[in-house]
């Protein structure tokens, strides 16, 4: 893999072991995707592309303004318990998650980072309890979690509101960020999906775990004919900069003054 520009210093995987040793980072960017099926029109790797893509332009700007982050590489695998029975879903159980995330916390701290940021771009990961369990463990790293597909809401932007997986949204994110990789949208299905029968389910009371194929027949989760690249381009521009100026605020503010009245 060829890279076409000069290393970025709050890439971890772009940058080297003389930067790093001169640059006290406050806050470490770990993106947390998926290997998944994406309806017949996105490439399995949808959920680590939008990471990746949003992480670095976030972390750009972030760094621009002297915030010091760093963004260290996505991990690709996620919770996909839903999905067994669908080819090459790349299923990792969260307690095998909270393994690696220990690691990777036990990590941050023996290099002095204070702060934790867990990105994440799939909606079966589930960090809630990981945040607090990490908090118990290591009391000197912040940590919290953030999905970036709830960072702007989709009213606005997109015509099919409905649906959270390979939808509009997401169908459009993809063709700003890697056009090459989206098929046609005449080759989609129309991810249409049933509804739970159970009251508390619907309403979001009960939780509950989908299983994907008795929901969906093509595995999406919402209508994507309606997307489009401009779409995606003036979504990702406002989650992008709100993104940004979480990482500043995260990198500016001592642990002291976090609260507020």
């Amino acid at each position: 893999m060829q890279v076409s520009h000069p290393p970025r210093p709050y890439i971890l995987a772009e940058t080297n072991w003389k930067a790093v040793q001169e640059t006290q980072f406050e806050v470490a960017i770990l993106p947390w995707g998926a290997t998944e099926a994406h309806n017949y029109h996105l490439p399995y790797a949808t959920d680590n592309y939008q990471n990746e893509a949003i992480t670095e332009a976030a972390a750009k700007l972030a760094w621009e303004r002297g915030a010091k982050v760093v963004v260290l590489p996505n991990i690709p695998f996620g919770v996909q318990t839903g999905q067994l029975d669908i080819a090459l879903c790349m299923n990792m159980l969260p307690s095998t998650q909270f393994a690696i995330l220990k690691d990777v916390c036990d990590v941050l701290v023996r290099a002095g980072i204070p702060k934790l940021v867990i990105f994440n771009g799939h909606g079966a990961n589930e960090f809630r309890a990981m945040v607090r369990e990490v908090s118990f463990f290591y009391p000197q790293l912040f940590t919290c979690a953030l999905n970036w597909f709830k960072v702007e809401p989709k009213k606005g932007y997109f015509t099919n509101l409905d649906g959270d997986h390979a939808d509009e949204l997401e169908t459009s994110v993809m063709l700003e960020i890697q056009p090459n990789l989206v098929m046609p949208l005449s080759e989609a299905g129309d991810g249409f999906t049933k509804k739970w029968k159970f009251k508390g389910a619907q309403e979001g009371w009960v939780t509950v775990q989908r299983d994907w194929t008795q929901v969906t027949k093509d595995t999406g989760a919402g209508n994507p004919y309606e997307s489009s690249q401009e779409k995606g381009r003036r979504y990702l521009e406002v989650v992008v900069n709100k993104v940004a100026d979480f990482f500043v605020d995260l990198a500016e503010t001592p642990r002291s003054d976090f609260y507020t009245v």
